[in-house]
């Protein structure tokens, strides 16, 4: 029974990491922001550290998360 409320707990863990990182994943973007990145995107495709470099306080990896959430979304 203690291997069954140990097994519970790891998977009550589990789901509530997948929620927290699912919550952090939904970063917002100006609309300016938005425009930017689409503007840049069409200049240098998936240079990252170039399109970022245009936005101040974002990260490559956020830009890069909304964009391919962006473009499946949209197919």
């Amino acid at each position: 029974m203690a291997n069954l409320d140990r097994y519970s707990t790891s998977v009550d863990a589990s789901i509530q990491t997948k929620d927290s990182s699912n919550q952090e994943s939904r970063v917002h973007f100006s609309e300016d922001e938005k425009t930017l990145i689409a503007r840049m995107y069409n200049l240098v495709g998936e240079r990252w550290s170039l399109i970022v470099g245009r936005i101040p306080g974002r990260s490559a990896d956020e830009t890069q998360k909304y964009w391919t959430s962006k473009s499946s979304s949209s197919n």
